[in-house]
């Protein structure tokens, strides 16, 4: 009887130390994903901004074509009118 207590005995204390391991781990995984967490939103943040930034430099050159365009019109109208 002495003998099944201990191999009973032996038996919890393995499945404390496992489960003190897999509480462990856990809060580390927890830990890791709320840096994870963090970097996604600091990632998404600059992604934003780099979007706002790229649609801006999109209307800036739309913009600056417009104007060459306007300007090579009028070289062209001057250019018709010296030769005719």
């Amino acid at each position: 009887m002495k003998l099944d207590n201990e191999i009973i005995i032996n038996k919890f204390d393995d499945i404390d130390i496992k489960v003190d391991f897999l509480i462990e781990l856990c809060q580390t995984l927890q830990v890791e994903n709320l840096e994870l967490s963090s970097k996604i939103k600091e990632l998404e943040v600059d992604l934003a901004k780099k979007t706002a930034t790229a649609e801006l430099n999109s209307e800036q050159e739309v913009f600056i074509q417009s104007k060459i365009d306007g300007l090579l019109s009028k070289l062209d109208s001057f250019s018709d009118e010296l030769t005719s």
